[in-house]
């Protein structure tokens, strides 16, 4: 199920009906994003945009638990522990093409943040729950003292 970036900023209160209708009547005109346009006309925070594309995102995307998938020891070493750890990602397998990477609701929108300045090419996420996640980052990036409660203060506590 997905539902459109508007619909979820209404249903969380951040912009109105009718503001939702404004902001897809001017975007016919102009071909702008809807998170801009709302962020321009009606001053919705960049970080509420971001969360709820995060939250379609996680919507749509598949599901997968890193303990139970095959991980390619090569693309490991994309990232270091404590990346892995502070943006809440693991990365899986990559090809010619395409990385294929997991993160939970909790991390996503840190984790796209991250990926988009840092890993080339594109990169695609799956998604877990948060203690698969951090199951997955103790075996794969293990770091001492490293938990669940470092993955909340890291990704914040806000859920995709």
């Amino acid at each position: 199920m997905s539902i459109r970036l508007g619909e979820l900023l209404v249903l969380q209160g951040m912009i109105t009906s009718e503001q939702q209708q404004q902001i897809l009547d001017f975007q016919k005109q102009t071909g702008r994003p809807f998170g801009v346009i709302a962020e321009e006309q009606f001053g919705v925070d960049p970080s509420v945009i971001e969360q709820a594309w995060a939250t379609q995102y996680a919507m749509i995307s598949v599901r997968m638990d890193p303990a139970e998938h095959e991980i390619d020891p090569s693309v490991l070493d994309m990232v270091t522990k404590r990346q892995a750890w502070q943006f809440g990602f693991i990365p899986i397998s990559q090809t010619e093409y395409e990385t294929n990477l997991v993160a939970s609701k909790e991390t996503l929108a840190r984790a796209l943040r991250f990926v988009n300045w840092r890993l080339p090419g594109v990169c695609t996420f799956a998604i877990c729950d948060l203690k698969a996640l951090r199951r997955g980052l103790e075996t794969h990036y293990p770091l001492p003292g490293a938990d669940s409660e470092l993955l909340s203060r890291f990704g914040g506590k806000r859920a995709a």
